[in-house]
């Protein structure tokens, strides 16, 4: 599955005349495959090994290439790092408190909402966010650990 969506996203680019490099290539497959909502500085760590040479820059420029061709999203949570998304499909976000984790969750009775809105105020809406807070389930084992410390 992974693959498919890694040659759809390099002909989305190719179309978007953005020429394919290992780096970029790099970028989007790790975008592709993790669940984690990285931040650029996540994606650089991740690739550093494998790309010696490359910056925090360069991240940040590919993601915004990335942003502009539509595969990815930009997550903007309070003050913390932006974190980007590659699953394009209309979800929500429930974010951890502690650490920050951002799982993805799906509920599609919620876009009925935007008809709602439309409905009932006249506006011509355009989409919504919503995110959901709470304490992850690793951050919640940590908690009950560090309670039982006397």
């Amino acid at each position: 599955m992974g693959n498919t969506r890694l040659a759809e996203a390099v002909e989305t680019l190719k179309v978007n005349g953005v020429r394919m490099t290992p780096q970029r290539h790099a970028i989007l497959n790790f975008l592709l495959t993790t669940l984690s909502h990285p931040t650029a500085d996540d994606i650089y760590k991740a690739l550093a090994d494998t790309f010696p040479n490359m910056s925090v820059a360069t991240v940040y420029n590919n993601l915004r290439v990335f942003k502009e061709a539509g595969l990815v999203r930009e997550l903007t949570y309070g003050d913390a790092s932006s974190r980007f998304d590659a699953n394009m499909s209309d979800h929500y976000h429930v974010i951890c408190n502690h650490c920050g984790k951002i799982t993805d969750f799906d509920y599609p009775h919620l876009f009925e909402a935007e008809s709602k809105a439309a409905d009932m105020t006249g506006y011509r809406v355009g989409g919504h966010r919503m995110e959901i807070y709470g304490t992850c389930p690793e951050c919640q084992g940590q908690q009950v650990v560090g309670s039982k410390k006397h």
